[in-house]
């Protein structure tokens, strides 16, 4: 890792068990807080719909939320599922934040639905809806800029803002699209690691300057779990592969109202020693655990490994305290490295 490397924070929002939504936003607005007083550069949110345990459904509702709690740090999505959307309509939301919060508003882009086939379904959208996503982040680029691709129709607000845009993606489509169009790109090696080194030397490799961007910027995903000590940064992260199993491979347990008993420690031994299991745990693979110094050089090896320019760190800790001081000892890790 460079020594001037940003780091920032991708807030998954997450319901706690037996825990609100309520709770969860004000856990976020503590989070985003911190990650400002630390000096993270920006806090994303990521668009998911039909999951009980993430609360990010409405991103640009909970964009603006915390940025009425916050003074300076850039907010942003990551991402809104351009598939789910009309181009006009995410203009506008995020036109009008960016006229709030002037300067602070980011706005990643995403290609899949987000949620599965049924909920796509209920969302409205056409299964062929990604088919179209490079035109569409045309299309509402222009509406964010002066020049429209429909004529006569403008985002208001939104109109002039320029938000910024930021391609995201898992595969060598999205690396592809962010080089051609010139923007900034954003890997998931956070839960999806497999294409992260090919994906970013094809962007890298295939780059267009723009008028936003005139060289490649990359910014990778990346998991933390760190604590004081290398046992208690062990422990919280046998607590999130167990955590991670159960939720995604009963996922119908975790809902409202369901019927079916949550997994016994046992059941979740088991999942974690199954085929589906070790999938699931496979999207662990870049995660950073242990002390603050552990943690600074796991960091700085992987963003020289993986070419970034920026790492937008997820903090897994399952407990919203332990979540916190994660982060801090992450900047107190990393800052040890610059100094």
């Amino acid at each position: 890792m460079a020594q001037d490397v940003k780091l920032s924070v991708l807030d998954l929002a997450p319901i706690r068990t037996n825990g609100s939504i309520a709770e969860t936003f004000a856990e976020s607005v503590e989070l985003a807080q911190e990650a400002e007083r630390l000096g993270f550069e920006r806090v994303w949110y990521a668009e998911h719909h039909n999951m009980a345990t993430i609360a990010s459904s409405a991103t640009s509702v909970l964009i603006g939320h915390i940025a009425h709690h916050t003074q300076r740090i850039r907010l942003g999505s990551g991402g809104i599922m351009l598939p789910n959307h009309s181009p006009l309509v995410i203009a506008e939301q995020f036109g009008t934040l960016e006229t709030l919060f002037p300067g602070r508003i980011d706005l990643g882009l995403g290609r899949a639905p987000g949620t599965d086939q049924l909920t796509f379904q209920a969302l409205r959208r056409d299964p062929r809806s990604s088919d179209a996503f490079p035109q569409d982040v045309q299309e509402l680029q222009g509406f964010l800029g002066t020049e429209s691709r429909i004529k006569g129709v403008h985002a208001y607000p939104g109109f002039g803002t320029k938000v910024p845009l930021y391609i995201l993606g898992s595969s060598l489509f999205g690396a592809q699209l962010a080089a051609q169009l010139g923007l900034p790109y954003s890997f998931a090696s956070h839960f999806a690691p497999d294409a992260l080194h090919q994906a970013v030397r094809v962007y890298r490799e295939t780059f267009q300057p723009s008028e936003q961007l005139s060289e490649p910027y990359v910014i990778a995903g990346v998991g933390v779990v760190a604590g004081r000590t290398n046992a208690e940064a062990q422990a919280q992260f046998e607590a999130v592969r167990r955590d991670r199993v159960a939720r995604f491979l009963g996922r119908g347990r975790m809902a409202p109202g369901s019927t079916e008993a949550p997994f016994t420690e046992e059941e979740i031994d088991m999942l974690l020693e199954s085929p589906a299991g070790e999938q699931v745990l496979g999207m662990l693979k870049y995660t950073a655990v242990g002390t603050p110094e552990a943690v600074g050089e796991y960091l700085q090896d992987f963003a020289r490994s993986a070419g970034a320019d920026e790492l937008i760190t997820v903090q897994s800790a399952i407990d919203s305290a332990q979540r916190l001081e994660s982060l801090r000892l992450t900047a107190e890790g990393v800052g040890a490295l610059r100094t």
